[in-house]
């Protein structure tokens, strides 16, 4: 709701600024149409300004709400965009065929395979039994289970025993 709130602000607050810099030419220069070109310049500027400035800002931080509310095909690619933002390359690999990776990371000579989890309820131990099989796949140097939710105590066991980073939801919030 909030979001649609500010999209409609930003082309108010344009038409305000090219309203009153063409009343400012109207009375300094008393010329009408010099202040209706104006007006018309400085809207056409602040509107390509707008345009530009919502193509070029870096991608949206999410709350944990909306993330929660995700598919699992846009939680991998919210999560690309996240570590991208972090300075990884990151790149989202197929759906169906990925040996147990939904993500490959690289970042200073380290290639990470990362299962990515949105689940209302704790991951169990197939997301760990899925990732570990991956690092030789795709002949990497960890592995990584991202979740919004937790761990169940027998997958962080696993995890711990063959060296997986477990990123759950409180360690999520600090990636934010």
């Amino acid at each position: 709701m909030a979001r649609t709130a500010k999209s409609a602000a930003a082309p108010t607050l344009i038409k305000a600024i090219a309203i009153a810099t063409a009343g400012i030419v109207i009375v300094k220069t008393g010329d009408f149409m010099r202040g209706l070109i104006v007006f018309f310049i400085v809207l056409l500027a602040l509107a390509a300004l707008l345009i530009l400035w919502r193509f070029l800002k870096p991608a949206k931080r999410r709350s944990l709400q909306e993330i929660d509310t995700m598919n699992g095909h846009d939680f991998e690619a919210y999560l690309a965009e996240l570590f991208k933002r972090h300075g990884y390359k990151a790149k989202v690999t197929s759906a169906s065929g990925d040996y147990g990776a939904d993500l490959i990371l690289q970042k200073d000579g380290e290639r990470i395979v990362v299962q990515a989890k949105r689940y209302k309820n704790n991951v169990g131990i197939r997301a760990v039994q899925e990732v570990i099989p991956a690092i030789a796949y795709y002949k990497a140097d960890c592995a990584w289970v991202v979740t919004n939710s937790y761990l169940t105590k027998q997958a962080e066991r696993l995890a711990e025993a063959n060296d997986v980073v477990v990123i759950d939801r409180d360690e999520l919030i600090k990636w934010l």
